[in-house]
């Protein structure tokens, strides 16, 4: 008998970032990876304030536009929420990280790094020809200024959606996935497949020096599983890391207005 499924998303309409402040991150997502502004508003009162648990709220959000794709930039104006640990790596378990795809790797990266990101990736690297799943695909992993996690991806002919294939005059393209580290693949695919009705895209596994470099961890081997939605949007891969192992779980503590927490939008 198939599992039941509670809840059909559609897609995933937006992706929110808790940030320090909005005018800096505005301008940084603006100038260093081309996203478009498409509103800037600031909401308060008891409403908006039981949906991110915290009373009083007043929260500036800023929305933003790259290709298909929207985030939003969330700031706290009355509550100081604690900064990213500086020690965080891909698998501790509050990682997630936006995947900007690219139509030229060497050109995006060279434009980035005259901004003040902070890289996690030795460089762009290449994924090898032994793993089918993502084989010459072309990746980079950083952070913004306010910790949060991004990488640059670049899609050889033979992978990644149509669209990203489309002529462009554009460097930036869109948002192809968010990847999240989580401690336990089956338990995570109950909930996005079972109870959200998400769908599995594609499984890989990647290990070796290009993902020790990519992910700054000696040794890393990370089990990769991609998901998608019924409308096939922006996809979800899940990080389940069998080297180094799993990383610190999530504080118990970190609310909606910390800087970590990043949150997505779903659409029934």
């Amino acid at each position: 008998m198939p599992s039941q499924t509670y809840i059909q998303v559609q897609r995933i309409r937006a992706i929110g970032l808790t940030v320090t402040n909005c005018d800096r991150s505005l301008d940084f997502y603006k100038e260093a990876l081309g996203f478009e502004l498409v509103s800037d508003i600031t909401i308060e009162g008891q409403d908006y304030g039981d949906l991110e648990d915290v009373t009083e709220a007043k929260i500036r959000i800023i929305t933003l536009r790259l290709g298909d794709e929207l985030i939003e930039l969330m700031e706290y104006l009355n509550i100081q929420g604690k900064p990213i640990p500086s020690d965080s790596q891909s698998n501790d378990l509050w990682f997630q990280h936006l995947a900007i795809v690219v139509s030229y790797m060497d050109r995006a990266y060279a434009h980035l790094r005259s901004f003040p990101i902070q890289p996690i990736s030795v460089a762009p690297q290449t994924m090898p020809p032994d793993n089918e799943a993502s084989a010459g695909v072309r990746a980079f992993k950083f952070k913004d200024p306010d910790g949060h996690d991004l990488e640059l991806i670049w899609f050889p002919p033979d992978k990644g959606k149509d669209k990203w294939h489309q002529n462009s005059h554009r460097l930036f393209l869109g948002i192809d996935h968010s990847a999240i580290a989580v401690s336990n693949t089956e338990q995570s695919l109950h909930f996005y497949c079972d109870l959200l009705g998400m769908q599995i895209d594609s499984r890989s596994l990647n290990w070796q020096s290009t993902q020790t470099r990519l992910d700054n961890l000696p040794g890393a081997e990370v089990r990769i599983t991609a998901l998608r939605t019924v409308q096939d949007g922006v996809g979800i891969e899940l990080l389940d890391y069998i080297l180094p192992g799993k990383g610190r779980p999530i504080p118990s503590d970190w609310k909606s207005w910390d800087i970590a927490y990043m949150q997505m939008n779903l659409c029934q």
